[in-house]
């Protein structure tokens, strides 16, 4: 149950910077589940993996989400712990939502883009080079030795652009301007995200069609990346490694509410917004209120969802790779 009205409580305010949908259309649903208007989904399941995909149809759909128009694909994982063949399962369902985004049929000599964003040294924020680390380029042979590529792979492109702090450059330039130099078909885009629930850490996985706009999650601005900006389709996909502080702070008052109502079946002191707000300033000062945490176990968690979306893009791109054979096609 939650002891707070998502309309009015400071909450609803992060709703703008939520990078999962789904954590943006349970606040607007709120607690009576309400049908969005301008917005339709679906609920699968496979296994352990449960699969929630989300259409925002029309600019009404858009605008009550805050998010662009498109297809939203979240998949609910279980928990890894390293296991090969929980890792082999999970890039298998991640390659066939991805092939259903990428353009049908993906033509061999024409490459793929995959850009790993983010700051490799900086471990919540490393999911996207270590991506690219894993990938095998495969654009230069079909450039320069045509004859000799196997059937079995078609042409991928591979780049982590680092962050404005490191190179000095904007992220969306160099990303525009090899854009611009190879034509790529498509652009997939991986960056790590901020979560609204601690138990979305590490164990979300999210795929769209439209796009994305790095940094959106913790407050930042940056360009979007999207087919208006460089012209080609562009699927973004994420997973959360990080949460803000303030949402740790409401989930921990509102389990304790919810502890106080079952255990003593009384009264307890009145909690609004404006006190989380109070004790969040009080404890967070030292930090403007804009303070990210992310899991003891980040390095391992990284890892090895790095290891299944490097799986799962050589899986979607090249026609023989499967959850059987993925680690010839990966580092």
């Amino acid at each position: 149950m939650n002891y707070f009205n998502f309309e009015t409580d400071n909450i609803k305010a992060l709703a703008p910077t939520l990078d999962l949908i789904t954590e943006a259309t349970s606040i607007l649903r709120g607690d009576a589940n309400l049908e969005i208007s301008g917005v339709s989904e679906n609920v699968e399941q496979q296994g352990d993996i449960k699969i929630h995909t989300v259409e925002i149809l029309n600019d009404l759909g858009a605008q009550r989400l805050q998010k662009l128009k498109g297809k939203y694909i979240t998949i609910d994982i279980p928990e890894i712990q390293e296991q090969q063949e929980t890792i082999a399962t999970i890039s298998g369902i991640v390659a066939e939502k991805l092939k259903t985004l990428l353009p049908n049929p993906l033509r061999r000599n024409m490459c793929v883009l995959v850009i790993g964003l983010g700051n490799e040294r900086a471990t919540p924020d490393a999911l996207g080079p270590q991506v690219i680390s894993r990938t095998i380029a495969t654009r230069h042979l079909f450039r320069y030795a045509p004859d000799d590529v196997e059937d079995n792979l078609f042409s991928l492109a591979a780049l982590a652009p680092g962050v404005l702090g490191i190179t000095g450059i904007e992220t969306f330039e160099i990303i525009k301007g090899v854009t611009n130099a190879i034509q790529p078909q498509a652009v997939i885009v991986i960056d790590a995200l901020s979560a609204a629930s601690i138990t979305r850490v590490g164990t979300t996985i999210q795929i769209a069609d439209c796009g994305i706009s790095p940094g959106s999650g913790i407050g930042t601005n940056n360009a979007a990346l999207n087919k208006q900006s460089l012209g080609v389709p562009v699927i973004a996909i994420g997973v959360p490694t990080m949460i803000n502080t303030s949402i740790i702070l409401y989930e921990t008052i509102n389990n304790l509410l919810e502890y106080w109502d079952n255990q003593y079946k009384s009264s307890h002191p009145k909690v609004d917004d404006k006190t989380i707000k109070y004790i969040g300033d009080k404890l967070f000062q030292s930090f403007k209120g804009n303070l990210m945490v992310t899991p003891r176990e980040i390095d391992q968690l990284v890892s090895d969802v790095s290891e299944i979306l490097a799986a799962s893009i050589a899986q979607a791109v090249h026609p023989e790779a499967n959850i059987d054979n993925y680690r010839d096609y990966i580092r």
